[in-house]
């Protein structure tokens, strides 16, 4: 029975891993897009940097 439910929560780790790789990529491409979209904005307001 402990081999079985070893076995199981091995296999959904296994799962788990293999979709996390899309996961991962599809937010950090969302990222990037947030981060262009703030960029533009920052650009059409023509603010200035602080120091």
């Amino acid at each position: 029975m402990k081999r079985l439910i070893a076995l199981m929560l091995l296999a959904m780790f296994s799962l788990g891993t293999l979709s996390a790789c899309n996961t991962v990529k599809g937010a950090g491409q969302d990222v990037k897009k947030a981060g262009e979209k703030i960029e533009d904005t920052a650009n059409d307001t023509g603010g200035t940097e602080t120091p």
